[in-house]
């Protein structure tokens, strides 16, 4: 039995249907083919498919659709656009914070959720808001640094 979700995405009405079970992350990549938030380990323990929720940094792959509605979602696809990138972006590119590039959506997001609550973070503030994504690529210092560029 299919039961419509309304919520907004990235600053816009939307509402689907959705079959009971079916996750956030499943949603935005299989139904509104928004490819930017990445599956990862499917359990919330990596980062790779963090997206903010009222703008705090969630898992998308274990939050169910349900629990969206009447909510604000913001994607990779919603933070900045390639016309006018948001700080946290141009910073990432400046200090060529990403290798792979799988979880830099993650990280992104995860660091967008920090700079809402504490604008101006210390670097203990940021290390430990990102604790919860990882890379394999190893260049966590260069996302430090350019989340600190991009509070400043």
């Amino acid at each position: 039995m299919l039961s419509e979700i309304a919520f907004s995405l990235n600053g816009r009405a939307t509402a689907v249907q959705v079959e009971p079970g079916r996750t956030l992350l499943d949603v935005l990549r299989n139904t509104l083919a928004l490819k930017a938030t990445r599956q990862g380990c499917g359990l919330g323990q990596c980062g790779a498919c963090t997206v903010l929720l009222d703008e705090r940094a969630v898992s998308s792959c274990d939050t169910p659709m349900w629990s969206v509605a009447g909510k604000e979602v913001t994607t990779l696809e919603g933070l900045g656009t390639p016309e006018a990138p948001h700080p946290l972006q141009r910073a990432f590119i400046e200090e060529q914070a990403m290798q792979c590039g799988y979880c830099t959506s993650g990280l992104l997001m995860a660091a967008a959720a920090l700079l809402k609550r504490i604008p101006q973070p210390s670097e203990d503030d940021i290390r430990q808001a990102l604790e919860g994504n990882l890379c394999r690529c190893g260049v966590h210092n260069r996302v430090v640094r350019a989340v600190r560029k991009a509070s400043a």
